[in-house]
């Protein structure tokens, strides 16, 4: 059994308005869309990809991927 491979890689995925086009700053905490944690890369980009794609027409709503196993175990490198 190959250890790596079967290890939980979580991602979450998150969205919401920004405060200004060229920043990461979400201008209302409350209205934050928590999409959901996802066990691999490959299923949290399919569902944002999904999200960015049904937001298009809002220029300031923004989706992210965030790498939570990276958050939960900072000196683990990844292969």
């Amino acid at each position: 059994m190959n250890k790596q491979a079967d290890k939980q890689l979580l991602h979450l995925v998150i969205g919401g308005e920004l405060s200004e086009l060229d920043g990461v700053e979400f201008s209302d905490l409350d209205a934050v869309d928590i999409v959901g944690v996802y066990p691999n890369y490959a299923s949290a980009y399919d569902v944002w990809k999904d999200k960015a794609q049904r937001s298009v027409d809002n220029a300031n709503m923004r989706y992210f991927i965030v790498h939570m196993h990276r958050l939960m175990d900072p000196d683990e490198s990844e292969s």
